[in-house]
């Protein structure tokens, strides 16, 4: 049994630790939290025991803490760091590499720069088999994951008849549980966005990807508009469709009208944190004309990445190959069975 602490409680920590309860090769030692707010009582609510820095002991002292993270760490095999960005190098400088702890990195960190939590950033679909052995490794953000579930089915199909992909992310502002971020009415252009830069890490610096990123006032999930250029004539709708029919983690809806719409369904389901934990492809926006083909697909924001940690973890600690951590993650996350129900109820009528 396998030993592991998550530090940080936020959209990340939250979810992660929902499903690492139900995973019999794991055992959660707790959860590090660093300010004395309202999700410290939520955490201890439900079973988790908190720890704090040892710094910051006298600013929790009206709840029950279980002790502090630097102590919990001696007993751990490996860490979750879902603290703000940023925050994950810090605690790799301060405290996981002097204590030779293995750490997974979320998408607020780098792999690049004088700040770079590793060399790696991990997208299931891409380099599954590059994380195993290693000890520090970052996972993509939601939009470069989600990129990547697109392109490498794409990649793996079209090979060398690909010519070009230019991709627009129109980003949510906030998160769901997020309600203490006001939105802002306007829509914030991004100056050279890190997601084209992060996705060529695994699809090849030299690949002839092009990237602008948006943020609009709305917390229901990222929208792609993704362009895709082909030497010779493209395909039609249905052959891309067809590519993703059995994907992991990739949807295909016909009726929904709006991000809004995956995420009502999902509430409605009882999935948790109203999460798919996919991308979900907009079959009735796709369009071939000519050399191009154009495609729209709505982004679980930081849904889509909790699988992916998973996935990440069990590499990492196990050296599992990725047919059996694929197994192991379905029989936890259930995400064929998701998938089914949403294809099912936007179908095509």
């Amino acid at each position: 049994m396998k030993k592991v602490f998550v530090n940080g409680y936020g959209s990340i920590g939250s979810r992660i630790t929902a499903f690492l309860k139900d995973d019999p090769e794991i055992t959660v030692l707790g959860v590090g939290k660093y300010s004395p707010d309202e999700k410290v009582k939520v955490a201890i609510s439900r079973g988790l025991n908190v720890y704090v820095p040892e710094r910051k002991l006298d600013d929790f002292k009206d709840f029950k803490i279980s002790g502090t993270i630097e102590s919990v760490l001696d007993d751990c095999d490996l860490v979750i760091d879902a603290a703000p960005g940023g925050h994950g190098y810090k605690n790799k400088k301060n405290i996981y590499d002097p204590k030779n702890l293995m750490a997974i990195y979320q998408g607020g960190e780098s792999t690049m720069g004088d700040e770079a939590v590793s060399d790696l950033l991990f997208n299931s679909r891409a380099n599954y088999d590059l994380a195993i052995g290693k000890k520090h490794v970052m996972q993509g953000s939601c939009n470069v994951t989600g990129m990547g579930r697109i392109l490498e089915p794409l990649r793996d199909k079209f090979g060398d008849n690909l010519l070009r992909f230019d991709v627009t992310l129109i980003r949510r502002w906030a998160d769901i549980e997020q309600t203490d971020k006001k939105l802002q009415d306007t829509i914030e252009m991004t100056e050279k966005p890190h997601h084209g830069e992060d996705v060529k890490t695994y699809f090849g610096k030299d690949a002839p990807l092009f990237v602008r990123a948006i943020k609009v006032p709305t917390r229901q999930m990222h929208l792609h508009i993704m362009d895709i250029r082909f030497k010779d004539i493209a395909p039609k709708p249905s052959e891309i469709h067809e590519i993703f029919k059995n994907e992991f983690g990739v949807a295909t809806l016909w009726t929904a009208k709006g991000t809004k719409d995956v995420r009502d369904y999902a509430d409605n389901m009882k999935f948790n944190f109203t999460d798919t934990n996919m991308i979900h492809i907009h079959a009735n926006m796709t369009t071939s004309i000519g050399d191009t083909v154009q495609m729209m697909y709505s982004d679980d924001q930081t849904g889509i990445v909790i699988p992916e940690n998973h996935m990440l973890m069990q590499a990492m600690l196990f050296g599992k190959s990725y047919q059996d951590a694929f197994s192991h993650t379905e029989s936890i996350f259930h995400m064929n069975e998701k998938k089914k129900k949403l294809e099912e109820h936007f179908a095509r009528k």
